[in-house]
């Protein structure tokens, strides 16, 4: 399904998806809508100094901003509280109902983006289990209606306090199969969905860099 939102869906108490006012973020870039002559970028790039300066006020030293593993760029975003890596290259895209989005530009189904909705709830398991909240998702929010979803996996992990419930999932259509990963947690009364995938055809040879996307994904202390 590549990179386009679904109609709104509401996930037990989850609020429907919808936009958000552009932020600052700590990584400049600029960014092209694909396909969509009317979209405009979610994210304000900063002047190189600005960014930089910003960088090393929260997080103390210049090097945690380029933190990456080799063949990754890492994104941080000081306002909404998160941080992941994805490969070198992709292109920031802007995609409506997403913080932030990336993809591949000769493989589209190739791409990484976060959503961020408020919520009441405090802690995952008040939606459910990692199974519960995943299918859900899967069924309701990361594929049309037209798609035939699968969830593959999905289980729990912990990092630094936070709790993260991570999932694959299968979604086809007529014509091709993303085989996706997402990872969702909840902070400060909001719900964070960070989804990646590609192509089936194209999994074996992707399957490694899509984990690392997924499970570099924290919520900044």
């Amino acid at each position: 399904m590549g990179l386009e939102t679904t109609a709104p869906a509401r996930l037990n108490g989850v609020p429907n998806l919808r936009s958000r006012t552009a932020v600052s973020c700590v990584r400049a870039s600029t960014s092209e809508s694909n396909n969509e002559s009317e979209a405009v970028t979610r994210r304000q790039v900063m002047g190189g100094a600005a960014a930089v300066a910003a960088t090393i006020a929260t997080f103390g030293s210049p090097a945690l901003a380029i933190n990456a593993p080799k063949g990754y760029t890492a994104v941080l975003d000081n306002a909404d509280g998160y941080k992941f890596f994805y490969p070198f290259g992709w292109q920031e895209v802007a995609v409506k109902g997403q913080d932030v989005a990336f993809k591949d530009v000769i493989e589209p189904l190739e791409s990484v983006s976060v959503s961020i909705i408020k919520t009441d709830k405090s802690s995952l398991a008040e939606l459910g289990s990692a199974d519960e909240v995943a299918k859900a998702l899967v069924e309701k929010v990361l594929a049309s209606p037209s798609q035939k979803t699968q969830l593959v996996e999905a289980k729990e992990r912990s990092s630094e306090g936070n709790t993260y419930y991570t999932f694959e999932f299968l979604a086809k259509a007529s014509n091709f199969t993303r085989h996706g990963l997402g990872t969702v947690a909840i902070k400060d009364g909001k719900f964070f969905t960070l989804t990646t995938g590609s192509n089936e055809r194209r999994w074996n040879k992707m399957s490694d860099k899509l984990k690392m996307i997924v499970n570099s994904f924290e919520l900044l202390v």
